[in-house]
């Protein structure tokens, strides 16, 4: 590293280590993960429920933090840094937990790259309130590194209520798995004409079962529910938006119905049920992600 710093700028024996620990860190990972931006300046309304449920369940840790020092890094100690953003070395105190099985100390710091205003300044970060949605750094308890170039949120009451609410659903018994494709499907064709019920089967990561139904009968508007369970019975139900049954169903499945899926019905059927299917994701509504 050519760059030093002035013994002039004072700083103490504890930052300077923190700082070579940050650079050590980016040196080694940038490599192969993403460095961890922040969106302090992007307004909190602008997160999806979407966006925030892909945030806070890809993280083990979430917590509410108010940043005491923010140390700005540059040249040599901010490799790759995208223009328009500053690098800091952030020292945050914890103010709450959301998500954390093994607790969080109550000082830590981390690294993000923080976008400037419009006249290329600073924002000021010292006292600012905001979720870290991150993951912890080994063999080093005080330090996180965020889990994506989005995880720095500032906090207002609703981030933290929505955040809440979606870690609060993702646990027990009852949270819905994570859907990850389509197994099979049934049909039936009704004793009058236009009369018609459709199943279809979906495959979830920890084997549960969750289908989907669709009735049709003349001159009744169709009917539509999803089912957690082997039976499909009165509990079976229509998923309100932005909730987290909602989010693995929107978010997750895929536009059409594969081919092997179908393999069992007639072509006819087959055509039939892969329009039920288009129906429930038009009402199911797109996956709105404001994030990448």
């Amino acid at each position: 590293m050519n760059r030093t710093i002035a013994p002039s700028r004072k700083k103490s024996g504890t930052v300077f280590a923190a700082i070579a620990t940050a650079a050590a860190i980016l040196t080694v990972t940038l490599p192969t993960v993403p460095l961890a931006a922040a969106t302090i300046a992007l307004p909190a309304p602008a997160y999806s429920y979407a966006d925030l449920a892909d945030l806070a369940l890809g993280s083990p840790l979430v917590a509410g933090v108010e940043i005491l020092k923010a140390e700005r890094l540059k040249g040599d100690l901010a490799p790759g840094l995208q223009p328009g953003f500053a690098r800091f070395l952030i020292s945050a105190s914890t103010q709450m937990l959301l998500r954390g099985a093994d607790g969080m100390p109550g000082t830590i710091t981390y690294l993000a790259d923080v976008p400037l205003d419009a006249k290329g300044r600073v924002p000021t970060l010292k006292k600012m309130r905001v979720v870290v949605l991150a993951e912890r750094v080994v063999g080093r308890p005080q330090e996180i590194r965020l889990s994506s170039p989005h995880s720095q949120i500032a906090w207002t009451p609703e981030i933290e209520s929505r955040l809440r609410s979606i870690l609060t659903e993702s646990v027990g018994g009852k949270a819905p798995p994570r859907v990850t494709g389509i197994t099979g499907a049934f049909y039936s064709p009704g004793a009058i004409a236009g009369e018609s019920e459709s199943q279809i089967f979906l495959a979830t990561a920890d084997k549960r079962p969750i289908s989907l139904s669709v009735l049709r009968r003349p001159g009744e508007q169709t009917q539509w529910s999803v089912a957690t369970g082997e039976i499909v019975d009165d509990s079976a139900t229509i998923p309100q938006r932005d909730t987290l049954i909602w989010y693995r169903l929107a978010c997750f499945l895929p536009k059409r119905i594969p081919a092997k899926a179908l393999a069992q019905l007639s072509d006819g059927d087959a055509q039939a049920v892969q329009q039920d299917y288009i129906f429930v994701l038009e009402q199911l509504g797109a996956c709105a992600r404001t994030i990448r």
